[in-house]
């Protein structure tokens, strides 16, 4: 059984990791800016989708795959991380500012939001 667990995780990690890699590169070929964008909208995209799958309330082996493995690997905490460090190190406060809030109120929003949207389609 144990197996089978680190399977879902593992297959779901890929095809996170993967989305998450396509999804920021499509954002940067069409947003110029010089804050970490894509991984600000790929971390706040997961918080939501993450918040609707805990609403959903799936069973332990959707949430391995689903939740653990592909959420999982498609939001990035230590490269959001790194880029508010990055932020940090080179001066720029204000965009450090903006970034750090924005990820941290937009992704606890958003998952609260989806929350109870997954809720809402269990009614």
């Amino acid at each position: 059984m144990l197996i089978f667990k680190l399977l879902l995780v593992g297959l779901g990690g890929f095809c996170g990791a993967i989305l998450r890699y396509a999804i920021s590169r499509w954002i940067e070929n069409r947003k110029s800016s010089t804050l970490p964008t894509a991984t600000l909208i790929v971390n706040i995209a997961g918080s939501f989708l993450l918040g609707v799958l805990i609403g959903l309330d799936l069973t332990k082996t959707w949430f391995l795959l689903c939740g653990t493995g592909i959420l999982g690997a498609f939001t990035t905490f230590s490269t959001f991380k790194l880029e508010a460090i990055q932020l940090h190190i080179n001066k720029r406060w204000k965009g450090f500012t903006y970034y750090v809030l924005a990820s941290y109120f937009f992704g606890i929003c958003l998952a609260y939001t989806g929350f109870k949207l997954g809720r809402w389609f269990m009614l």
